[in-house]
């Protein structure tokens, strides 16, 4: 379940980053009972960047595959054998 913190709680740094890394997912911060703004630990910033990376490169080799912009593993294989000798 997501954790809500209203900002007046920002104050206590030390506990805020106790609270995003045992968290290990982003805290939602309101302001006047509005989302106002999410934190996360260093850890949990890079891990989501690291799947959005994933899931870009996945929607980008789909969009190739519909558009056809694809070859036969043997083919490529053939073609690496044959261009470093191996």
């Amino acid at each position: 379940m997501p954790q809500i913190i209203p900002i007046r709680d920002l104050k206590n740094t030390s506990e805020i980053s106790e609270l995003c890394h045992g968290a290990g997912e982003p805290i939602f911060v309101t302001k006047n009972g509005y989302g106002d703004m999410v934190i996360m630990s260093m850890e949990a910033y890079e891990e989501r960047m690291r799947m959005l990376d994933v899931y870009t490169k996945l929607s980008q080799a789909e969009e190739e595959i519909k558009a056809g912009k694809t070859r036969k593993a043997e083919d490529s294989m053939k073609e690496l054998k044959e261009k470093y000798g191996l």
